[in-house]
């Protein structure tokens, strides 16, 4: 009987907002596991994203999404995977004129309205719709739905049909400026809570006898409670509908409690039972808080962004035997793409005429270019040299290799925990227990003890009060703050707290080679002169030629040349240049002809070398033969060097109990070359992965059990730095890379890799301390409170400490 194979998982990928704490996060985990067909559900808080493993037979997203908005909170459609092979080919559509969420909920209602159209959904960010429907359905009617909603609409597909160009905002703009909005109304209200709420303090604990007093407080409090303070009522109060809790439903009730007694208090005049400073300290310290939370989600956002500014936004392809530039969306596969020199390839292919040198650093994170002729593949995104070339497109859209580092780098991103899950947890349970404590402090106050109601009031509301999490909110905001400011002195940028808990327990550094390691500019590491002549003979006639190239290899001779004072215009007249790509070049200098390149350029012995050659190529390094006419000069050996701090940056590791390990897009010998001079172990070396691989190789590690800290610098390494445990970027690398990683390292020293993991250790230790001491306290002072021993100021007092 024949086995059925095994059909694969589909993964979902829902928006998620409205999200307040890590807890919402837990909440909706939870929620979306108890729906039938899911497997696994992973929501990161930071990223404001759920990742949904389900089933064949499982929940469409539809089911999804009504069962986080079940819950108060509110969900679209991010995008859906079901493996390269077996994505659908639905119609995509450029939107054009949304600003906000009600603008994508318009769009996605005019769609849905199509008949036919089985889903539509829209992404505010890249501005997009994706549309599932039946055959019978036509662009023409979605547009016109579009349209008649007030938006403009351009078809986009898989295969690259071609689209009505849209003058209106990027989506990089869209993005940025719905950013901007967030953080300006976060700012604003921050700046109202502390302008009002620091006077407040002062009044409130240190000048007792201001004429008018309780009234000032009143009016200094009131617009910080109401204004400043209502995402936390406004949520509370939802929350409260479903008969649900979190931190901010405590943030509330805690300061209307403080503030709604205080305000009966004033008059009423009982002037000694005021605690307004309570209520507008608490809002302002929680709403700063959410200022360092916000920015460290942006910065994640920021590396998607960057990496699709890789791609130009135009291409220049030949059709009907016309060369003509379109958007990049109309790429379809099969064209032929022109690529003059100095240009970006716009998608993946397959050379078919010319020859050329390619960067393709962000790729590979090398820093020599690579010759490309005929049949040789390239990658959209790196830069093409000196050359023109024409190129077959193979790969367009979502299928390009950069659309799948971007996958990569969304995945791994979303993969990540927030540090305070352990605290947000513990006050899931929490905040409905401290309820339900003043409650009953309250009713016992009254009818086990026979107190006055106003004893049993003052009492809850010390509950309340001292129950405030606070300390629980603030425990890793404020260790973040103290740490990243101790950094900062040190020359480190950390992003924030999501991988610093890793940081405690790393057991492994892995390290990118080129700009990493090694300084990233090939130099000229030896001269050997033979038959005769001298090492300035080699270097004057080889820096006379390569005078005329523009090749980083020439680059590298001339700058010797320069450093042992040789002026290569001495008497030399050059002429006849010539190129040969991926072999060499030669020229006639007063009339003899002067050779450089690789073994394969000479036709003539080179014996006196052979011994060197195979050392030095063994080595790793590069190594470039001189000729004059038929006989040999010497060689010229060049090589990307480690850097001076590396080996004592690797050894330092050692001694902090830390293995380490080099993921490099170069060749085996040159990685292991650089490894034994640096004192990372040959076996811990992986060489000629691609950077698809290079996250897939950090993955493999951690399944193993450990923990990893990726050290990188180049576009080709943001995938690693975002799945790794911990991601540090030198800042001296790419912007890519620095916005994927934690830890940014300002310069090139290697050297603050070993503090910034002291650092992180340290931190991760003081938000543990921070939590102990805060569940410690509310463990001592709840009973307490709850007993009578505290009132509402002595509890505002013990929580500010």
């Amino acid at each position: 009987m024949p086995v059925k194979a095994k059909e694969p998982r589909k993964s979902v990928t829902l928006e998620i907002q409205g999200m307040t704490c890590a807890s919402c996060a837990l909440r909706i985990e939870k929620t979306l596991g108890r729906v039938p067909g899911v497997e696994e559900a992973v929501v990161n808080f930071a990223t404001e994203k759920a990742n949904v493993s389900v089933g064949s037979e499982g929940p469409s997203a539809e089911q999804l999404t009504e069962a986080v908005e079940a819950v108060g909170y509110r969900a679209r459609l991010g995008g859906a995977a079901e493996g390269r092979a077996g994505r659908k080919e639905t119609p995509t559509l450029q939107i054009g004129g949304m600003h906000c969420a009600s603008c994508v909920a318009r769009v996605e209602k005019a769609l849905e309205s199509v008949e036919g159209v089985n889903s539509a959904s829209v992404n505010l960010a890249t501005e997009k719709a994706t549309v599932e429907m039946g055959s019978q359905v036509v662009f023409d009617q979605l547009r016109r739905a579009v349209e008649a909603a007030g938006y403009s609409a351009s078809e986009i597909t898989g295969k690259g049909a071609e689209a009505v160009p849209l003058e209106t905002a990027t989506s990089a703009e869209v993005r940025d400026a719905e950013r901007r909005r967030e953080d300006r109304i976060l700012k604003r209200d921050l700046w109202v809570s502390l302008g009002l709420g620091v006077p407040a303090m002062a009044i409130g604990m240190f000048v007792k006898e201001l004429p008018g007093r309780e009234w000032i407080l009143l009016g200094l409090t009131a617009p910080v409670w109401a204004y400043a303070g209502r995402r936390f009522h406004q949520n509370s109060l939802k929350l409260a509908r479903r008969f649900a809790a979190n931190m901010d439903t405590l943030v509330s009730l805690g300061t209307t409690a403080a503030f709604l007694w205080s305000a009966v208090a004033v008059f009423t005049g009982r002037t000694d039972q005021i605690y307004f400073d309570s209520a507008a300290v608490i809002i302002a310290l929680i709403l700063l808080g959410r200022v360092f939370e916000n920015r460290a989600k942006s910065r994640a956002r920021d590396a998607i962004g960057r990496l699709l500014e890789l791609q130009p936004p135009r291409a220049r392809v030949e059709r009907n035997g016309q060369e003509m530039e379109i958007p990049l969306e109309q790429v379809r596969t099969d064209d032929i793409v022109v690529i003059r020199p100095g240009d970006k390839f716009p998608v993946d292919g397959v050379v078919v005429e010319g020859r050329s040198s390619v960067d393709e650093s962000m790729l590979t994170g090398e820093s020599l270019p690579v010759e490309k002729g005929t049949e040789d593949e390239v990658t959209g995104g790196t830069i093409n040299g000196n050359g023109a070339l024409r190129y077959r497109a193979t790969r367009v859209g979502e299928d390009t290799t950069l659309a799948e580092i971007i996958r990569i780098v969304e995945a791994a991103q979303g993969s990540k925990a927030p540090i305070q899950r352990l605290a947000d947890r513990v006050a899931s349970v929490f905040v409905p227990i401290v309820i339900a404590i003043a409650l009953v402090t309250f009713l016992a106050h009254i009818l086990v003890f026979d107190h006055a109601a106003t004893v049993g009031l003052i009492s809850a509301v010390a509950v309340l009060i001292i129950a405030c999490p606070c300390a629980m909110g603030l425990a890793t905001p404020t260790a973040i703050m103290v740490g990243t400011g101790k950094g900062a002195e040190y020359g480190l940028l950390i992003k924030g707290g999501e991988s610093l808990e890793k940081a405690g327990d790393l057991s492994l550094v892995v390290f990118d080679k080129t700009g990493t390691l090694t300084r990233g500019v090939p130099e000229v590491t030896e001269v050997l002169p033979v038959n005769g002549h001298t090492t300035q003979d080699v270097l004057k006639l080889a820096a006379a030629v390569e005078r005329q190239s523009e090749h980083p290899l020439a680059a590298a001779i001339l700058r010797e040349a320069e450093k042992q004072g040789i002026d290569v215009r001495d008497g030399l007249k050059i002429e006849d240049f010539d190129y040969t790509p991926g072999l060499g070049i030669e020229a006639r200098i007063n009339g003899e002809q002067i050779r450089l390149g690789s073994r394969r350029f000479f036709n003539f012995r080179i014996g006196p070398l052979e011994a060197d050659l195979s050392r030095l190529e063994g080595d790793g390094q590069t190594v470039v033969l001189v000729g004059k006419g038929d006989s040999l000069l010497g060689a010229l050996a060049v090589a990307d060097q480690p850097k001076e701090e590396a080996r004592a940056v690797i050894a330092r590791l050692h001694r902090l109990g830390l293995k380490t390990a080099m993921l490099t897009g170069d060749r085996e010998a040159t990685a292991r070359a650089i490894a034994r001079r640096v004192g990372i172990n040959e076996v811990e070396v992986i060489a000629e992965v691609l950077p698809g691989d290079k996250a897939a190789a950090v993955l493999d590690l951690q399944k193993k059990g450990e923990s990893v800290a990726m050290v990188g610098d180049g576009v080709n390494d943001a995938p690693a730095l975002a799945q790794a445990d911990l991601g540090m970027a030198l800042s001296s690398g790419s912007a890519v890379a620095m916005e994927t990683a934690d830890v940014t390292l300002l310069g090139s020293d290697l050297g603050s890799v070993a503090r910034s993991i002291k650092l992180a250790r340290r931190t991760v230790r003081t938000i543990k301390q921070n939590l102990f001491w805060a569940f410690f306290y509310n463990v001592l002072a709840i009973p307490m409170a709850a007993a009578g021993l505290l009132n509402p100021m002595i509890a505002a007092g013990a929580m500010a400490f």
